[in-house]
């Protein structure tokens, strides 16, 4: 099928171009369904007229359904993106890319989706729908699973919908509250996890920012014993990789304290660590949370973050992070980062 493909290709080299537009709008509706026409084309960057064009083909091959709520995709038209999923990824590079950035890593290995988080409403949940396959085909029965922050690790639980019911998970908080907006806060998302596999949740409602005495108090609490004791045996960490610098802010760190892990030469944060480019740890927050010793033994370390923006972060975390981590991003970072080790 794929020597088929390449060879249609170089025969018929426009033929690919409409291939991966209606590719591309068939999973978007899959995304964002039911969805209408107009916030469609915004999605997928094409005209009303284009994107009309799309519909009514993928309409007329029974690939989705329109109705007055929107477009939806059918079960055929499901079959269809399952089918040409790893063709259209090796066609397109993303798999090449993959492949050389796992190996330049070091790590288990790199999923890689269309687009830029920078710049594309799309790219961003189509993250949290590959994390999200990522996440169902690794993750074993009885398991804990221990999830971060932020707003694209909160994309997840929303595409894993009915593949997979898991009344045997438990999900945690990796570590506290940042930030105000409660929507992104771990232990909202823990929660939307377990809630997407019908599993539970433990709760766990401390800042993660502490001073040294109240991080010693902390310490002793019931509560944090009964959640270190879960971290010290969780079976998939699933987390986000910051921009040192966003992070700070977001902590409303002084500007004292930005200036200083910019001396430092912090590039990126995870887990309350700020790295630098050779992924040394230049800043730690006391935190009650999973700590970067404790990954080292977890089956199933699943890393989401993209956008070019995000590359020297992704790097500096990933200098030094687990072999075992699998790594899900985008061709905005992809791509600046390879770039950056070439250099």
């Amino acid at each position: 099928m794929e020597q088929l493909i390449e060879a249609q290709s170089k025969l018929v080299p426009e033929m690919m171009d409409v291939l991966q537009a209606r590719y591309n709008m068939l999973r978007y509706v899959k995304m964002a369904g039911p969805i209408g026409r107009r916030p469609l084309g915004e999605i997928a960057g094409l005209s009303e007229r284009e994107t009309r064009t799309v519909m009514d083909f993928l309409r007329a091959q029974h690939l989705i359904r329109v109705a007055k709520n929107g477009a939806t995709i059918t079960e055929e038209g499901n079959e269809v993106l399952e089918t040409l999923a790893t063709t259209v990824d090796k066609w397109s590079g993303r798999v090449s890319t993959a492949n050389r950035l796992s190996t330049l890593l070091g790590i288990r290995a790199v999923k890689v989706i269309t687009g830029n988080c920078d710049k594309e409403v799309a790219a961003k949940n189509l993250l949290g729908m590959e994390a999200a396959d990522v996440f169902i085909s690794g993750i074993q029965s009885g398991g804990t699973v221990a999830v971060t922050g932020g707003s694209t690790v909160a994309s997840i639980p929303a595409y894993i919908g009915n593949k997979s019911d898991r009344e045997d998970l438990l999900f945690v908080a990796a570590r506290g509250g940042v930030g105000d907006d409660i929507g992104l806060q771990a232990n909202v998302i823990a929660a939307s996890f377990a809630e997407a596999c019908g599993g539970t949740y433990s709760t766990f409602y401390y800042p993660e920012a502490l001073s040294e005495e109240a991080h010693e108090a902390f310490q002793k609490e019931p509560s944090v014993l009964k959640m270190i004791e879960l971290y010290d045996s969780v079976d998939c960490v699933v987390h986000g990789i910051g921009n040192a610098r966003t992070m700070a802010s977001l902590r409303g760190s002084t500007v004292q304290e930005q200036e200083k892990l910019q001396e430092a030469g912090a590039k990126g944060e995870a887990f309350g660590y700020y790295f630098d480019r050779e992924g040394k740890v230049v800043h730690r927050i006391r935190t009650v949370g999973i700590q970067t010793k404790q990954l080292e033994r977890v089956p199933l370390l699943i890393a989401v973050a993209g956008g070019k923006s995000k590359a020297e972060a992704i790097l500096a975390y990933l200098a030094t992070a687990p072999e075992q981590t699998i790594l899900v991003t985008d061709e905005g970072a992809a791509n600046e980062m390879l770039k950056q080790m070439a250099q």
